[in-house]
């Protein structure tokens, strides 16, 4: 597939109500988006990173830099999805921005070819169970409020996001509130340390699915350590940007379950090597979210699919981030997802709106 040129299109999509987490808020959404342009069509990438290096050390002004100068550049001039990441491997880091390219190479292959992103991956169901990932709030009160309303939607599993200070009280009191059917597990973002062992096993009390990364990203040793400790699951996510790193902590046991997020390890092609790792070693994997659009969206959806993927994902609908998106909106429907079905990511932006939300678009030609 011969590439003509790419855009770089940034975006700025406010959120319907700000998401605290331990490493800051967002109130607003600035994303990048990719688009391939070939012979016979487009492709279009979404990359995850955020405004400033918070959750990991890219950022977007960073990922559009990268992409411009170094990793479009790279490309050959003939190139699929796996030419791609060849071209760019040779690059350190910068997962996010390679993941965006990759996508948007591979969305446009698959639409020239009339398959689908889920047919291409290897779905296996027709649509997908989702969860919701519920910020820190300002009180337990209005934890409550927020949570009940995603019950009333349909979610099916339920994630509060925890700090030291915000942990017990908030996971006590939705346990107490919504009973022991709820799916519920908790994401600390790193916030902790091992000093804090003793509080974190305080947890099970609760029944959750999982703590997902409760130590540093770059110890998988003293997440062993810890597992060791709790009865509650131990999930990694920021620890985890390859195969590799899985089969580490695979093997360490600083694991047992694993959040997959394509744009944190560099694209779909490295996501589904993790889950086909996850799964010949009997880990559970689910999709993790980045706030995306419903691009990134349907991507992320057609990867939740996929037959080791047996927890429900951060695969929210539109409306839990987005007033508008710029695709026509994913919607709930008994607490699933339908995976789409077109060719490439089977959806498309819709021209007004992103119009309206476009803040700056780069064109650069091969």
């Amino acid at each position: 597939m011969k590439i003509t040129g790419i855009e770089l299109r940034r975006i700025a999509m406010p959120l319907r109500s700000p998401f605290r987490t331990s490493f800051g808020v967002e109130t607003t959404r600035d994303v990048l988006l990719v688009r391939v342009v070939t012979p016979d069509g487009e492709g279009w990438g979404e990359c995850v990173a955020m405004s400033e290096p918070r959750y990991c050390s890219e950022y977007v002004d960073g990922a559009a830099d990268v992409l411009r100068r170094f990793l479009v550049p790279a490309l050959p001039a003939v190139a699929d999805a796996h030419a791609v990441k060849r071209a760019m491997k040779p690059f350190k880091g910068h997962k996010m921005a390679k993941a965006a390219l990759e996508t948007a190479v591979l969305d446009a292959q698959l639409r020239a070819s009339g398959q689908s992103f889920g047919g291409y991956l290897g779905a296996a169901r027709d649509r997908v169970p989702c969860g919701v990932s519920v910020g820190i709030m300002d009180s337990v009160p209005e934890l409550l409020d927020a949570v009940g309303g995603f019950v009333d939607e349909g979610y099916l599993r339920v994630k509060l996001k925890i700090e030291p200070g915000w942990d017990l009280a908030p996971v006590r009191a939705v346990r107490e509130r919504f009973g022991d059917d709820l799916l519920l597990q908790v994401d600390a973002n790193a916030a902790y340390t091992l000093a804090h062992a003793r509080q974190l096993a305080k947890l099970d009390a609760f029944d959750l699915l999982l703590v997902e990364q409760p130590l540093a990203d770059d110890d998988l040793v003293q997440h062993a350590a810890l597992a060791k400790l709790l009865r509650t699951p131990v999930c990694l996510d920021e620890s985890i940007e390859s195969a590799e790193d899985a089969a580490a902590a695979i093997t360490l046991g600083a694991a047992s379950v694993i959040n997959i997020k394509p744009g944190r390890v560099g694209g779909y092609l490295e996501a589904k090597a993790i889950h086909d790792l996850c799964v010949a070693h009997g880990v559970p994997v689910w999709c993790g979210g980045m706030l995306e659009t419903g691009l990134g969206r349907a991507a992320n959806v057609a990867l939740a699919a996929l037959p080791g993927f047996s927890l429900p994902g951060d695969t929210s609908a539109s409306g839990r981030y987005f007033a508008t998106d710029i695709t026509e909106p994913f919607e709930l429907a008994d607490g699933h997802l339908d995976v789409p079905t077109g060719a490439g990511l089977g959806v498309d932006p819709l021209a007004e709106v992103l119009e309206t939300v476009t803040t700056a678009r780069e064109w650069i030609r091969l």
